[in-house]
């Protein structure tokens, strides 16, 4: 793609978390003749750059490269940042919860389909608490960890002996 004759259309800036970071993009029409792009219902081509200085680091830069289906006048430059941004928002959370609160990337189970069913387990455990309404599940989940007998009740399991009729 041309991406140096293409002027930037959209730039974006923000300061958070200890870091500084500005997006801009660039977007491109993606004729059905072009070759080279593996999309076929493809429209428009996007480029990403971020650039990103953590406190005391250096600056980091990055080009992020999408495509989609819409055409120029479905999306402007700036709906489709937002789209991108939103897309990472929801895709950072789950992974920070899933890898933070649930350890993960450090998970040592690798074999056959152990790892599947792990990721099924903690996506299990995330879906409920926030079913139930759950605002922070890192502190539900020590909750519950500091009190495994309130883990049943929440998938309305109960120890109570009269509900089994002995």
């Amino acid at each position: 793609m041309p991406w140096r004759d293409i002027p930037v259309q959209h730039t974006a800036s923000g300061a958070g978390h200890g870091r500084r970071e500005s997006r801009s993009i660039k977007t491109c029409a993606v004729a059905d003749e072009l070759g080279g792009i593996a999309f076929p219902y493809a429209r428009l081509a996007i480029r990403v750059h971020r650039r990103r200085k953590q406190t005391g680091k250096r600056e980091t830069r990055e080009n992020v490269y999408a495509v989609t289906s819409l055409d120029a006048h479905q999306a402007g430059p700036t709906d489709l940042a937002a789209a991108i941004r939103g897309h990472w928002g929801v895709e950072n959370s789950s992974h920070h919860i899933r890898d933070v609160t649930f350890a993960e990337d450090a998970c040592t189970v690798h074999a056959g389909t152990a790892p599947r069913a792990m990721a099924t387990l903690r996506n299990l455990a995330i879906g409920v608490l926030k079913t139930l309404g759950a605002d922070n599940i890192a502190k539900t989940t020590r909750v519950i960890r500091d009190e495994p007998q309130r883990a049943l009740p929440i998938l309305g399991i109960t120890n109570d002996p009269d509900t089994y009729g002995t």
